[in-house]
């Protein structure tokens, strides 16, 4: 063990939250400075959410199975859960980045907390979701959208699909860690995620879906945190025509999120402390 890993060890708590928060800063710092991530992390999303209301929109609505919303009302919830789920797929990038840059054996020779790194990471991730996520808002807003059971109950939604992607982070930052180059972070990241957001309740409801698929996509995470922040957003008596219990949905939304970071926040640091050993 090096001597500064023994000192790394010996960090106390106050000084490893500066370090988080010296990182954070790092990591927030070199997205704004690349004006191709900002570029690319806002227009995805934003081309998504047109071409599914505008091009799928009115034959999915037309077909009865969004309880009479418009689609955009019925999508909007999808698309904040879908972008905070992709966002999530930076942590990976960055940290095989950083390993391909050498900036994580410059960090290993320095007396900071290990923790800092990986929590420093997706904290910025974190942050770049919410304003994006923001940026979806403003722009569902412009095209229609409206919430429908008041402000507070809307920014409950938001804050639960932000929380998801963050621990999407750690599942990310995991995969990251365990492939190490940015190409086959990239692949790997979206391998489980696509399949995992259209085979679930983001654009189209899972009634019109094969009943073989239901079962697997009525149950799967993105689902859960698609219909809670519908049943937080929609009129009540729609959630209700939908199926939305908004407590149960909350209680199953925590449990996975909580469930996530219980599984891979360890496998995560496990994985970075084999990578800096």
């Amino acid at each position: 063990m090096t001597a500064t890993t023994g000192i790394s060890n010996r960090i106390g708590v106050r000084a490893a939250l500066t370090h988080i928060r010296v990182v954070t800063k790092r990591n927030v710092l070199r997205n704004l400075r690349l004006p191709q991530l900002v570029l690319f992390a806002t227009v995805q999303p934003v081309m998504f959410l047109l071409l599914f209301n505008y091009v799928f929109g009115g034959a999915i609505a037309g077909g009865g199975d969004t309880g009479g919303l418009d689609y955009i009302n019925f999508l909007i919830p999808g698309i904040l859960v879908q972008t905070a789920v992709f966002g999530s797929g930076q942590t990976s990038l960055g940290l095989t980045e950083d390993l391909a840059a050498g900036v994580i054996d410059r960090f290993r020779s320095l007396p900071m907390a290990r923790s800092a790194v990986l929590a420093g990471r997706t904290i910025a991730d974190f942050l770049r979701n919410v304003f994006v996520n923001a940026l979806m808002l403003v722009v569902g807003f412009l095209m229609g959208w409206r919430y429908e059971q008041g402000f507070l109950a809307m920014v409950l939604g938001v804050a639960m699909v932000l929380l998801f992607g963050y621990s999407m982070s750690w599942v990310m930052a995991t995969i990251g860690l365990t492939v190490k180059t940015p190409e086959a972070a990239q692949s790997a990241g979206f391998l489980p995620i696509f399949p995992l957001v259209f085979a679930s309740s983001v654009f189209v409801p899972v009634e019109s879906m094969p009943s073989w698929l239901q079962g697997f996509a009525d149950n799967q995470p993105i689902t859960v945190l698609t219909n809670t922040a519908r049943s937080l957003m929609l009129p009540d008596e729609v959630a209700a025509g939908l199926g939305l219990d908004t407590g149960t949905l909350l209680l199953q939304s925590a449990g996975w999120i909580l469930a996530i970071l219980a599984v891979f926040a360890p496998f995560a640091v496990r994985q970075y402390r084999k990578v800096v050993s």
